[in-house]
């Protein structure tokens, strides 16, 4: 009986066509290809659900814009772009990425460094009207707490420290 496994064996292997030579080669070599047709660019919605913002980061080097629709009564309309100010410029180059939050009335936007784990807050500062980032940051390295990141690790009953963001799931 075990022979006519084997036999078996041996009859589906020899059926299953075998790649030409250089076959995966090739295959391999238009992989960068295929991230380069992706384009230079990502746009994410900004989380707030009565907004329509979207923003726009060059994964390369972090720069990030935003655009938005605009009403105007004799037309149809007009798209509002905001420029990269403070903060949303180009980074060091890298391999960066937008991620939206889940919180329904957030109009900002999280802008990370895949390469470092670094992230910055983006946001649209509508007064100077353009988008602004916090500095990229992130957390202290195991066994220290110095910074912004101290406050974040410290116990959370009480708030011991400052913080601008309230209590989830409580109301302000």
């Amino acid at each position: 009986m075990p022979r006519t496994i084997c036999s078996l064996s041996r009859t589906l292997r020899r059926s299953i066509p075998r790649p030409a030579p250089g076959l995966l080669a090739a295959a391999l070599a238009l992989l960068p290809v295929a991230a380069e047709a992706a384009g230079p660019y990502e746009f994410v919605a900004a989380p707030a659900v009565d907004l329509n913002r979207i923003y726009r980061i060059d994964r390369a080097n972090g720069e990030v814009t935003s655009c938005q629709y605009g009403l105007r009564d004799d037309s149809v309309g007009v798209t509002l772009c905001f420029a990269a100010g403070e903060g949303a410029g180009p980074q060091t180059p890298g391999e960066y990425g937008l991620i939206a939050s889940r919180h329904a009335r957030e109009s900002g936007i999280y802008r990370v460094n895949y390469r470092t784990g670094e992230t910055s807050a983006c946001y649209v500062q509508i007064r100077q009207e353009l988008v602004v980032c916090t500095e990229q940051a992130g957390p202290p390295p195991a066994g220290t707490a110095s910074g912004a990141g101290a406050a974040a690790t410290g116990p959370a009953p009480g708030r011991a420290g400052p913080s601008a963001t309230p209590p989830q799931g409580t109301r302000p």
